[in-house]
């Protein structure tokens, strides 16, 4: 299993407040099979509409913190939202306030979720500008956000720090850890062992 304790990378500064599911992957996109590609249609709409948008700025193209505001990941349920975010190359997100579903699907993803203050998101928003290269560390266990001379705290639901610094968010990791359990299991039922009259 895969622990996060803490996630470093340079940010993508987005600080707007109720930014919902179908502007983070617009809903003609949820027809596909598999997820791969999703990142590239990441805020597409946003994205046709704003040239400027930080998703299209080359300064931030390698960025892997996405900063935001109240209200993160709203509307409706899809899964997409994180796994497009993800595939574009986010790694977490700092806000000021997440939606329940959203929190949770990028959790079981191993993407940490952090909320901040106001104030602490415009200077954080406003170091990345001026610096796109600066580097940002979200801090689980010290529930810190750092970046250059910038330090503030951060607040995480604890059963979803506990998931994610023990690895328990990674089930696959949980499956392959539990092999010689699965198979020990998988030796006393009759449908994989076949069944004895």
């Amino acid at each position: 299993m895969q622990s996060i304790t803490e996630i470093t990378g340079t940010g993508v500064p987005l600080l707007l407040d109720d930014i919902d599911t179908d502007r983070i992957i617009p809903a003609r996109f949820l027809r596909c099979v598999t997820f791969d590609g999703l990142g590239d249609h990441a805020f597409e709409d946003d994205r046709k509409q704003d040239p400027a948008h930080p998703f299209d700025d080359a300064r931030f193209q390698q960025g892997s913190v996405l900063v935001s505001g109240r209200n993160f990941g709203c509307g409706s349920s899809r899964e997409h939202a994180p796994q497009s975010l993800m595939r574009w190359g986010i790694k977490a997100i700092i806000a000021e306030s997440f939606a329940e579903i959203f929190f949770g699907n990028s959790t079981t993803l191993g993407i940490p979720c952090v909320c901040a203050a106001r104030a602490d998101l415009d200077r954080l928003s406003k170091a990345i500008g001026t610096n796109p290269k600066l580097s940002i560390t979200v801090d689980l266990v010290a529930n810190q956000v750092r970046a250059g001379e910038i330090t503030f705290g951060s607040t995480i639901l604890e059963s979803a720090r506990a998931s994610l610094t023990t690895g328990n968010w990674d089930f696959l990791g949980q499956l392959l850890d539990g092999e010689a359990a699965v198979k020990q299991a998988a030796s006393h039922l009759p449908y994989m062992t076949g069944f004895k009259a």
